[in-house]
């Protein structure tokens, strides 16, 4: 079973203050798209960034938290992640199809969760 409460132990120790919390891949995608989640810490509260190999600018929701983001708000992050429109110049367009494969060393739940929704889809 899920544990949707699940918060993960502070991202950052010592000096570090970016760290990659999940790598996104979509299969059915035109181009196999891969995005990857980073969690920055700047004046001592946690910004997220997604980052492609295009260079497309994306929403998150949240963008920002005082501390680790609970198993379902991380899942919501994902879920609801958009490519920003106002900002789309001459990167390549993108089209995310289908439910993602995710890996993450932080929220290890996050593999299982999207493997049984990409199989309820019929995807796997």
């Amino acid at each position: 079973m899920i544990d949707y409460k699940f918060r993960p132990n502070p991202f950052f120790t010592g000096d570090i203050t970016s760290v990659l919390l999940a790598r996104l891949h979509y299969p059915e995608s035109t181009w196999g798209e891969q995005i990857s989640l980073y969690a920055h810490l700047i004046d001592g509260k946690i910004q997220f960034e997604a980052v492609d190999f295009y260079g497309n600018d994306y929403i998150l929701y949240p963008s920002s938290s005082w501390e680790p983001l609970q198993m379902e708000d991380m899942i919501y992050l994902i879920e609801g992640m958009q490519l920003n429109q106002d900002t789309h110049e001459g990167a390549m367009d993108l089209v995310l199809d289908g439910i993602p494969e995710v890996e993450s060393h932080f929220y290890p739940q996050l593999k299982k969760y999207f493997e049984e929704k990409r199989k309820s889809f019929g995807l796997d």
